[in-house]
C-alpha cells in the first residue's frame, strides 16, 4: 500500500494538518474495493484530489475517468449527458449518444456537486447503484454499466434530505464511505505552507522574483477566516503576485486582498436572541401605553387646576412645561400606538381609567364637571360627525376601495376599516 506522504507528493496535496492526512488514509483505504464513496466539505477545500487518489489506486486505473460536475448542468439535459439518448427522444436529438455511465463503463465517474442533482435524475442515479442499469433517455432497452462512482458535495445532506432534495436512500448508497476534507481555517499550520507553495508557483509562470510576507502579514494570513478556503488562497497569492511591484508584502497591503477582514473574526451567537428581541418588544410596548396613561393623567390635572382658578393665563404660565409636553407630540401618535394594542391584544378592548368627580365635591364644582362633561360630548359628537361624513365621501369616491380612501384621507388601511366597523359602514 503507498504511504500516506507519497500519495500527497503524487497528487500535488500539501499539508500535515491530522484531518487531511486521516482523509488521505481512507482514500487509499477504500481504493483497491469498488465501494462507493462520498466526499464532502466545503467549496474550495480540493475535494477533487480525493477520487483522482482512489481511481489511480484502483483496479480501474486503467479504464476512463470522467468528471461531471452536475451543479453545471442544466436539470433538462443532466439525464441525456449521464445516461445518454435515443435518436429523435426530445427536441434536436437529431442522432442518439452515448451518456457517461455508457462512455466510463470499466472505469470510475466523479459526480461533484451531487447535491444539485434533480429528483428524477436521482432516481436513475440510486438504480444504476443498485443493479448497475441504466435506460438512455426515449429508450426502454436496459442496459449493463460497470462504474464505479465517487461523489463530492459541500451541501448539508442532511438538511438536504429533511427539506425533500435529496433522497435518504441515495444518500446512503453513495456514501458507503464518506470522507471529509477539513476546511482550511481548521488547517492553521498549513496555511502559511501553501501560501508559500502558490507563491512560488506564480513567480515561475509569470517570471518574477517570489513574493514574501512580513511576520505581522503572516500573522493576518494565519488568522483570517478564508471563507472560499484553498481556492481563495491561491487567488490571493495570485492576485498579489501580479500586482505588487515590492515583493516583500506587508501588513497593510495584505490587508486589501482579504475582504471584510474585520468581519472574519468568530462571532458569538446568543440562541435566546429572537425570545429576549420578542420580550424587549413587549416592554417596549408597555413603556408606550405607561406613558400615554400619564400624559392623559397629566391632562386631567392640567383641566382640573384649569377648572378651580378660572384664570387661564396663570394656570398657563404655572404648567406651561406640563403644556408643551402635551401638546408637542406628534399628531399620528395616537392612531399608530391604536394599531399596536389593537395587534397585540387581537382587538379586545383595554381597560381605560375613568376620571370621576369627587362625591364630596361642592354642588359648584359638581355643575362645573358637568358642563365640561357636556361640552366634551358635544365636540364629540361633532367630531365623529365629521370623521362620519369625510369617511363616506372618500369611499364613494373611490366606489369603495379602502386603499384609495384610506391614502386620501392620510391613515392606514387597518385605520379605515376599523372606523367603517365603528360606524356600520
Amino acid at each position: 500500500m503507498e504511504s500516506i506522504q507519497a500519495t500527497k507528493q503524487r497528487f500535488g496535496i500539501i499539508g500535515n494538518d491530522p484531518k487531511l492526512n486521516r482523509a488521505v488514509e481512507k482514500a487509499i483505504q477504500v481504493a483497491p474495493t469498488d465501494i462507493s464513496v462520498l466526499v464532502t466539505g466545503e467549496s474550495g477545500v480540493g475535494k477533487e484530489s480525493i477520487p483522482k487518489i482512489i481511481h489511480s489506486l484502483s483496479h480501474r486505473k486503467h479504464g476512463k475517468y470522467i468528471a461531471v460536475n452536475c451543479g453545471a448542468i442544466p436539470e433538462g439535459t443532466i439525464d441525456s449527458e449521464l445516461f445518454g439518448h435515443e435518436k429523435g427522444s426530445f427536441t434536436g436529438a437529431t442522432a442518439a449518444r452515448s451518456g457517461y455511465f455508457e462512455v466510463a463503463d470499466g472505469g470510475t465517474i466523479f459526480l461533484d456537486e451531487v447535491g444539485e442533482l434533480p429528483l428524477p435524475t436521482q432516481v436513475r442515479l440510486l438504480r444504476v447503484l443498485e443493479t448497475g442499469e441504466f435506460l438512455k433517455v426515449g429508450s426502454s432497452a436496459a442496459q449493463k454499466t460497470d462504474v464505479r462512482i465517487v461523489a463530492a458535495t459541500n451541501v448539508k445532506m442532511v438538511d438536504a434530505i429533511e427539506k425533500g432534495k435529496f433522497r435518504e436512500d441515495l444518500y446512503y448508497r453513495l456514501s458507503t464511505v464518506e470522507i471529509n476534507l477539513p476546511p482550511l481555517r481548521e488547517r492553521r499550520e498549513d496555511i502559511h505552507l501553501l501560501f508559500r507553495k502558490f507563491a512560488a508557483d506564480f513567480a515561475q509562470k509569470y517570471k518574477m522574483p517570489t513574493i514574501r510576507l512580513t511576520d505581522q502579514a503572516t500573522d493576518l494570513l494565519l488568522k483570517y477566516r478564508w471563507g472560499g478556503n484553498i481556492r481563495q488562497l491561491r487567488n490571493v497569492a495570485e492576485q498579489i503576485s501580479v500586482l505588487e511591484q515590492n515583493r516583500e508584502i506587508s501588513y497593510e497591503t495584505l490587508k486589501h486582498y482579504l475582504p471584510d477582514v474585520g468581519s472574519n473574526l468568530p462571532a458569538v451567537v446568543n440562541p435566546k436572541k429572537a425570545e429576549s428581541d420578542f420580550s424587549s418588544e413587549r416592554e417596549i410596548l408597555y413603556k408606550v401605553l405607561f406613558d400615554m396613561k400619564r400624559d392623559v393623567n397629566d391632562l386631567k390635572k392640567l383641566t382640573l387646576e384649569l377648572m378651580k382658578s378660572g384664570n387661564a393665563a396663570k394656570v398657563k404660565e404655572e404648567q406651561s412645561s406640563l403644556i408643551n409636553k402635551i401638546y408637542d407630540e406628534e399628531n399620528n401618535a395616537e392612531e399608530e400606538l391604536a394599531s399596536i394594542i389593537e395587534e397585540e391584544n387581537n382587538g379586545e378592548e383595554n381597560d381605560v381609567e375613568v376620571f370621576s368627580i369627587p362625591e364630596k365635591a361642592s354642588d359648584s364644582r359638581k355643575d362645573k364637571y358637568e358642563y365640561a362633561e357636556e361640552i366634551e360630548e358635544e365636540e364629540n359628537l361633532s367630531l365623529q360627525q365629521k370623521e362620519l361624513e369625510l369617511i363616506k365621501k372618500s369611499l364613494e369616491k373611490y366606489n369603495g376601495k379602502r386603499k384609495d380612501a384610506a391614502d386620501e384621507l392620510g391613515i392606514s388601511e387597518r385605520t379605515l376599516y376599523r372606523k367603517i366597523k365603528q360606524y356600520d359602514l
